[in-house]
């Protein structure tokens, strides 16, 4: 299975949406929009915001790895 590395984010408060690059290295627990400024973390049993508001998960989860 080939990782995909770019993700939509979208933001819950104001619905601006971006996308990104995921760091390979490391799971992204922050992550600021850049219309709104609200910061978003993971929602409770997700690694990273990836994976709460991204339209693909972390490279980890898609490897089925355990995540950061």
């Amino acid at each position: 299975m080939q990782v995909k590395l770019k993700s939509t984010i979208t933001c819950p408060e104001c619905g601006h949406k971006k996308e990104e690059e995921m760091p390979t290295d490391a799971c992204q627990y922050f992550y600021e929009c850049e219309a709104c400024k609200f910061v978003m973390k993971p929602k409770e049993g997700d690694c990273c915001v990836y994976c709460s508001y991204g339209t693909v998960a972390c490279p980890p989860i898609q490897r089925q790895d355990a995540c950061c």
